[in-house]
């Protein structure tokens, strides 16, 4: 972000036992909309591996030694009850749909594809989805921790996520509708500092003002 909207005192990191890879198309790389970047930041123990355009990904960088690997794709199998997320690693797909199935191709046989039941609405309101129940990367992250009963790491996930896209939107100039946006967030009480800090002239209550 830009130093006026910067949100690192807002940012905490945080362990999570669950092995965590993000498989990010070369055009993600320097995104700062991209929820990938905003997922190694969080969790320290998390890798990133740049591939598409040309380059295939180092099969051997990606897998962790000791762990079952699951990677996560809306047309694979729903996950096995009674897994260990101390013995999971996965594999989040992080680029546009199209770019998101190609680099699918580059891995595919590296582990087990898992779908997740998600439902709702998606939050990440810096990029237009063409279609419902699509979500972006930290999200589909978000609903794996939530069937794994992590509901700790989730919750925390969730609130780095939803100031990541609060401070984006009036990054981009689009102050009434961040101001919507945090109307139903939990940013607006667990960060109540650093919001009026990056919106100083938001009116007080909920009452929105358009322009």
């Amino acid at each position: 972000m830009p130093p006026r909207w910067c949100i690192c005192e807002g940012l905490r990191p945080l362990d999570c036992p669950l092995g965590i890879d993000v498989l990010m198309h070369f055009c993600e790389a320097n995104r700062p909309s991209s929820t990938g970047h905003l997922i190694n930041r969080l969790i320290p123990d998390s890798r990133i591996h740049l591939a598409g355009g040309g380059r295939q990904p180092d099969h051997t960088q990606i897998l962790r030694p000791g762990k079952t690997l699951w990677i996560l794709h809306p047309q694979g199998h729903l996950p096995p009850a009674g897994a260990t997320p101390e013995n999971l690693q996965v594999l989040l797909i992080d680029g546009s749909w199209k770019q998101a199935s190609d680099l699918m191709r580059s891995v595919g046989t590296l582990g087990k594809a898992i779908r997740l039941p998600m439902s709702g609405e998606s939050r990440y309101r810096l990029r237009a989805q063409k279609d419902d129940g699509k979500f972006s990367t930290i999200e589909a992250l978000m609903f794996l921790l939530s069937t794994l009963g992590l509901h700790r790491e989730e919750e925390q996930l969730r609130l780095d996520f939803e100031l990541h896209v609060y401070a984006g939107l009036l990054a981009r100039g689009r102050p009434p509708d961040a101001r919507r946006f945090l109307l139903d967030s939990p940013v607006r009480t667990a960060f109540p500092h650093l919001v009026a800090r990056l919106d100083p002239w938001r009116p007080q209550g909920d009452v929105i003002v358009d322009g």
